[in-house]
């Protein structure tokens, strides 16, 4: 079938769209005529139908000609499950051309009453209503807008799941999204009259858990209680009403602190929390007022019981909005202290970055965001010597997004001078990273010569790159340091000249990581050409034995 579409799309871009259209029309027209009273015989309509669908990218949102006789005779064709799905994923692709058609509401309100049959019909037939709806309401929104009350009865059952509906919890999420983006086109005071609306039947059923007690939300089975938090991150993300929905958030806050209280324990409810409330702070912005430092205290306390990495992803997107916020300087402040000193506590060793690669990379990123929005914090306090040491103890995890984000965090450091605000603190970075200075070095020396996979090799590049940038003649000192402790029987004085070079005429002309690519790639293929010699290599670098200097 994707071949049969291949050729259809390579048709319809020589021929044109609508051209294409007309072709495969009438075998639509004639399946239809010989459908006539036996409505087993559906297969050639539903084989039209998926070819017309294959181009609908082709055809013009003005087509006047076919489209409209196409959507009548739509309404013709008999509900088998089967034909049923491809007729709606057909009227989601071509949810652009049903907005930009003249016939206004009526048509659509033709269209959707056939997705309703698909919610009802089977559970792959529901599936493809549900998303064709999403791209409806997507498309459509600006002449859905006035007519959210009566389309409302179809919100009500997906989310509450009653009725003849089949659409499943995951498919229901494009119903909740579709919702939403029709409320972001109504006017605010209607918009946060409809989020509560939309809102209702989500946290009911999580209303009526919490009312029971905390001993039935700790032993509730973790789908039912994701299925609705997922639902009101969809809420959250797709209406576009930065005061409804931090008015929102406010008043249902009791709710989710209920559900953080009891059960942090748990690490698919908490991420499934964290998305929402990550949600909630993206699209609500300063408006969230007193609520984000409920929520700050809150993740705060529960991280030093719990350790969930998510609550550190989630202080990453608090960190992004309110960091430059004087009025959060203090909660933030507090915020990035405690989870940085809990975090570099359980990091101790390179066995700590491989069992827990998830809190390193979450940590590190929540670190570079510090680093780029709030550097006022951040570089000044006495978490920040330590988030330095830990990530030379866990760069060399293999856990690639672990590593990647370590990496991420020293080129950020280097780089400080390019974050807001950031050349305010080069003293204090520099009176940090300088002490450590060989040793970094010789870590990143080693991640390039076989520490970590070839794979890396560009982060490992640009982070030796920025270090250079950032310290010039004593930074090529550090290298030469790492690069002689290599022995001749691994590298040759020539092959060592070559890559010093390179880091210099990098120092001295500021260029691009492009210059520096291939002279690493060199060096680290000919230290990677056998397992003894990268034995050698790495003996010699010893990435993971830490000589540092102690900084008070």
């Amino acid at each position: 079938m994707l071949a049969v579409a291949d050729v259809l799309i390579d048709a319809a871009s020589v021929l044109g769209g609508d051209a294409t259209l007309r072709i495969l029309y009438v075998k639509l027209a004639e399946a239809r005529t010989c459908l006539g009273n036996n409505l087993n015989q559906w297969h050639p309509a539903e084989a039209a139908l998926f070819c017309i669908r294959a181009i609908s990218n082709y055809v013009s949102t003005v087509e006047a000609d076919v489209m409209p006789k196409i959507m009548s005779l739509l309404l013709e064709l008999p509900h088998e499950p089967q034909l049923l799905q491809t007729v709606c994923l057909t009227i989601g692709a071509y949810s652009k051309w049903l907005d930009a058609a003249l016939d206004g509401f009526p048509q659509l309100s033709s269209v959707i009453k056939i997705l309703l049959s698909g919610m009802g019909k089977s559970e792959d037939s529901a599936a493809a209503a549900a998303v064709a709806f999403r791209h409806i309401c997507d498309d459509c929104r600006r002449k859905l807008c006035g007519y959210f009350d009566e389309l409302f009865s179809i919100y009500n059952s997906t989310v509450i799941g009653e009725g003849s509906f089949k659409v499943s919890a995951e498919d229901s999420l494009h119903v909740v999204e579709a919702f939403s983006m029709v409320i972001t086109e109504l006017p605010a005071d209607q918009a946060k009259q409809a989020l509560e609306k939309l809102c209702l039947p989500v946290v009911t059923p999580l209303q009526e858990i919490i009312s029971q007690g905390p001993d039935v939300l700790e032993k509730k089975p973790v789908r039912e209680l994701t299925v609705h938090i997922d639902q009101l991150a969809y809420i959250f993300r797709y209406v576009n009403h930065p005061e409804a929905v931090a008015d929102a958030i406010q008043r249902l806050w009791p709710i989710l602190k209920a559900i953080f209280d009891v059960r942090a324990w748990d690490m698919r409810t908490m991420e499934s929390l964290c998305r929402a409330c990550k949600y909630a702070v993206r699209t609500s912005g300063r408006f969230m007022g007193i609520t984000i430092g409920a929520m700050l205290e809150e993740i705060q306390g529960l991280y030093q019981q719990h350790h969930q990495p998510c609550f550190l992803y989630l202080s990453s997107e608090v960190i992004k909005i309110f960091g430059s916020d004087p009025s959060c300087a203090c909660y933030l402040k507090n915020l990035i202290e405690t989870l940085f000193n809990c975090t570099t506590c359980r990091l101790t060793n390179i066995k700590d970055f491989t069992a827990r690669p998830d809190i390193a990379d979450d940590c590190f990123l929540l670190a570079s965001r510090c680093i780029r929005y709030c550097p006022q914090l951040f570089i000044p306090s006495a978490v920040f010597p330590s988030l330095v040491d830990c990530s030379m103890i866990g760069v060399t995890v293999q856990h690639r997004e672990a590593s990647n984000s370590i990496l991420t965090f020293l080129s950020d450091t280097f780089d400080l001078a390019k974050s807001s605000m950031g050349e305010q603190y080069l003293t204090i970075r520099d009176s940090v990273i300088i002490p450590r200075g060989t040793s970094i070095t010789r870590i990143l020396v080693a991640s390039l010569t076989g520490a970590l996979p070839s794979s890396r090799l560009e982060t490992v590049t640009y982070a030796l790159l920025a270090l250079t940038r950032a310290y010039g003649a004593r930074a090529l000192e550090w290298a030469r340091e790492s690069i002689s402790l290599i022995p001749s029987t691994a590298v040759t004085e020539v092959e060592r000249a070559k890559f010093f070079q390179a880091l210099t005429d990098a120092a001295a002309s500021g260029v691009d990581i492009k210059t520096l690519t291939g002279p690493v790639e060199e060096l680290s293929d000919v230290c990677r050409r056998n397992r003894t010699v990268q034995e050698i290599v790495q003996g010699a670098l010893r990435p993971l034995e830490l000589n540092l200097v102690s900084v008070s």
